[in-house]
């Protein structure tokens, strides 16, 4: 089904300790090694697709750290290093002080064959958005689609890539994006620059970006799009829906606005007044959602896959794998809107959907101050202290602005961040309010929406502010 570039785990391998290296060439498995984990003070672990392992009972030291720290090339400021012509990723935890005291040596492979399920796609000229949860093989995915088109279609292409991640470290690019051109990016903040500085200098007819992640390269895509030049990128989010309801990124297909529709109007479409429509062309014509390396869901149509959220209607789309064989199969697939979903539910269902209620991650909120003004009538409240468990986000104005590094996590999954002007009562108390009468997961992008479509009165009257505007 594919051939995977391994030849240079050596190369990893020969960075570590021996007292760490040599266990490692024990294991049976090694050649699907994922990654080494070297925390000061504790055992190394070694991390492969199925299990974790602790080699030995040697606590990693400092001596440790600054050994592979020596063998790797600079680190830049988003705390990445890597291994000259390689795909291997090393990724440093500092101390207060900046001295590093935690290491994460990532294998990066070069795989061949997955493009094929999007081939045609790519090859169309129509630019392409790849989601998907990390790890799942966007980056990855990217690598093939660049020797591809520069290779196999004879196009001028460029890769913008930040912290060396796509075309591996060092001045010379891995042979695994072809004759593709590569531009390295000082700090992630210049990403968007770069991507312009690409278009305007070196005449590209295909520009590939990986992990499109804030509001200025949201806007430095629009551009390049509006310029005619083909974009294959990839951005933080599992789905669609969930790119939809991120107001930073929301641009790429189209971005969110508010309408109000008259009363005659509201009536014929069977909804409320204010309703969410999109603002403009998508800047990607086609959607891709991996599932994972040997399955995709394709929306070929973003703008009619947009539309179709904003509205709760089925969503049209197509699911592709590869057999075993490495034949691509494909199936047309159409997903119920959310509240669509709910109508068909049972009444027991229902009643059962609505004992539930939203989980949320608390930062900067004080716990026990809410929990009193959730009172009585919300006794099954949830707060989660695992992110990815969260349906809300909750913080303050002041904490947001900082951006710490969990809210910048919960925007990278998807979470709705809800900020507070301040920390008092009467705030949480419209908050919850608000926000509380959504009873169940099949619901809640719906409820969302709702939210989302009468924003402009939770900011002034209800204390909530937009992630957009900040």
């Amino acid at each position: 089904m594919q051939e995977i570039v391994a030849g240079d785990l050596d190369a990893l391998l020969d960075i570590l300790p021996s007292h760490i290296r040599e266990p490692l060439y024990e294991q049976p498995d090694r050649s699907e090694l994922l990654e080494v984990v070297l925390d000061l003070g504790r055992p190394p672990e070694v991390r492969f697709p199925y299990r974790e392992l602790i080699l030995g009972c040697k606590e990693v030291d400092h001596a440790d750290v600054d050994y592979v720290v020596s063998g790797v090339g600079d680190f830049t400021g988003d705390n990445r290093a890597g291994i000259e012509r390689t795909l291997h990723r090393i990724s440093a935890i500092r101390n207060r002080n900046g001295r590093i005291i935690g290491l994460t040596c990532r294998v990066g492979r070069a795989v061949f064959g997955t493009v094929k399920m999007i081939q045609d796609l790519v090859e169309s000229g129509k630019s392409v958005l790849l989601l998907g949860r990390p790890g799942v093989g966007k980056t990855t995915m990217l690598r093939e689609v660049a020797r591809v088109l520069a290779d196999d279609s004879k196009k001028r292409v460029i890769v913008i890539d930040t912290s060396n991640e796509i075309a591996g470290d060092g001045d010379i690019p891995h042979p695994a994006i072809g004759h593709a051109r590569r531009m390295q990016v000082a700090t992630p903040a210049m990403q968007h620059a770069v991507m312009i500085e690409a278009v305007e200098n070196h005449m590209p007819e295909v520009i590939i970006i990986d992990e499109i992640g804030t509001e200025l390269e949201a806007q430095a895509a629009r551009t390049i799009a509006e310029r005619g030049v083909q974009l294959i990128g990839t951005a933080h989010g599992n789905t669609l829906e969930n790119l939809i309801m991120n107001p930073t990124l929301s641009d790429l297909v189209g971005g969110i606005q508010t309408v109000t529709l008259g009363d005659e109007e509201a009536r014929r479409r069977h909804t409320q007044k204010s309703v969410l429509e999109r603002k403009a062309p998508p800047t990607f014509d086609v959607v891709v959602e991996i599932v994972h390396y040997y399955k995709v869901t394709v929306h070929p149509d973003v703008t009619a896959a947009v539309d179709a959220v904003l509205h709760q209607q089925p969503v049209q789309a197509e699911l592709r794998w590869m057999d075993q064989q490495g034949e691509i199969k494909r199936e047309e697939i159409i997903s119920p809107s959310m509240v669509q979903s709910n109508q068909k539910l049972a009444p027991n269902e229902v009643k059962e959907q609505e004992k539930q209620s939203l989980r949320f991650f608390l930062f900067g909120i004080n716990r026990s101050r809410l929990e009193q003004v959730a009172g009585k009538g919300r006794e099954n409240l949830k707060f989660v202290a695992d992110l990815k468990q969260a349906d809300l986000f909750l913080t303050t104005r002041s904490y947001y602005r900082r951006k710490p590094q969990k809210i910048r996590d919960a925007e990278a999954l998807g979470v709705p961040i809800y900020v507070l002007k301040s920390n008092d009562a009467a705030q949480m108390r419209r908050c919850l309010d608000t926000v509380y009468p959504v009873a169940s997961q099949s619901g809640y992008v719906h409820h969302l929406q709702h939210l989302l479509a009468k924003q402009h009165v939770l900011d002034s009257d209800n204390g909530i502010q937009r992630n957009e505007g900040r």
